[in-house]
């Protein structure tokens, strides 16, 4: 989906399209959880410091996130998923890979599906969305962000190898800022330079990644869509506007969070062994406190006493910016039933 938490916002707002807007954080405080188009033009980003986005766009409009809404509209999207294929595999709220190598309506291409899916949902929602199509999902991945907003991309086979080999080093999904200058420090820039070291190089320099970065630039990668990605840890957290000085403060503000927690682990039909709090300090250093518990649990009564002593075993040395309550090894009381193995018709990119 295209800038999608903006998107909803906009949709839902006429008052803000065509205006540089930010999901979540706030003027002062806070982090940006997603930014319009128009924000974009000015630097601003996801993960980035409110202040700062502000800094960058004077006229940015900062609105709460309404993460109901997000899933509401999600739930319609992988609906249209699921009339091309049972192989759905979400990464998020607003991005799947699809496996539509079973040609189940008789299309002439992927290419077709992939422009009938994107205007289905501009019909059915009002938003827009891009699309990548290639032989495996690391290419396809790749293929989304070319022609976005509202575009597509298809890598055909034949294409795969001379496309990588043109491709910037910091356009491979995986590689981020640290590694791309650490590349760039050998010389690579792009696919055929990376190319060019050998894979004993690679995993020296870079451990199992090396492997991975090996094989992708070769369009190697044996990766299945998998529609039953079973989620590992359900939590919530929340940044204040102010830090939180006061012990009692800091309870009062988890109390909340592990209210929001239990009805996150309800609604997802889950239960964990092991709570985990998260704290971020006004220097920004991050600590998480974590114990594992015999039983499985989702409700507050059973969580709450735990967090009250992960909080006490140790000061909190700095004053608070965010807390956050978390549980992981996961059972999973209601899981999908497994997709059974089809025979697969091969159809045109």
């Amino acid at each position: 989906m295209d800038a999608f938490f903006a998107s909803v916002e906009q949709l839902d707002n006429p008052e803000l399209r065509g205006k540089p807007i930010a999901v979540g954080g706030s003027e002062k405080r806070g982090v940006v959880a997603a930014a319009s188009y128009e924000a974009r033009k000015f630097g601003v980003r996801s993960a980035m410091s409110s202040a700062l986005a502000k800094r960058k766009c004077p006229e940015l409009i900062f609105v709460p996130h309404h993460f109901d809404r997000y899933k509401e509209i999600s739930s319609q999207i992988r609906e249209i998923f699921l009339h091309y294929t049972d192989l759905v595999e979400p990464l998020s709220l607003d991005e799947a890979f699809l496996d539509v190598t079973e040609n189940r309506h008789g299309h002439q291409s992927a290419t077709e599906i992939a422009a009938e899916i994107r205007e289905r949902i501009f019909e059915e929602t009002g938003l827009t969305a891009s699309a990548g199509i290639s032989i495996n999902k690391f290419m396809a991945k790749i293929g989304s962000d070319i022609n976005k907003p509202n575009g597509q991309k298809t890598i055909k086979p034949a294409e795969v190898i001379p496309f990588l080999e043109t491709l910037s080093i910091n356009k491979f999904f995986g590689v981020g800022k640290v590694t791309a200058k650490k590349m760039n420090s050998w010389g690579i820039y792009n696919g055929y330079q990376l190319k060019q070291h050998p894979l004993s190089f690679l995993v020296q320099h870079f451990g199992k990644s090396g492997t991975h970065f090996y094989n992708i630039v070769r369009g190697i990668q044996h990766s299945e869509v998998k529609p039953n990605r079973i989620r590992k840890s359900v939590g919530t957290e929340r940044t204040f506007s102010e830090n939180k000085f006061e012990l009692s403060d800091i309870l009062a503000s988890l109390d909340k969070i592990a209210t929001e927690t239990e009805k996150r682990m309800k609604s997802s039909k889950s239960k964990g062994k092991t709570i985990t709090v998260k704290i971020k300090y006004n220097d920004f250093t991050v600590q998480t406190r974590s114990r594992t518990i015999q039983e499985y649990v989702d409700s507050k009564t059973k969580i709450w006493p735990i967090v009250l002593e992960l909080i006490e075993q140790d000061e909190l040395p700095l004053p608070v910016r965010l807390l956050g309550i978390s549980l992981s090894n996961l059972e999973h009381l209601k899981k999908d039933t497994p997709i059974k193995d089809d025979p697969q018709l091969s159809f045109a990119f």
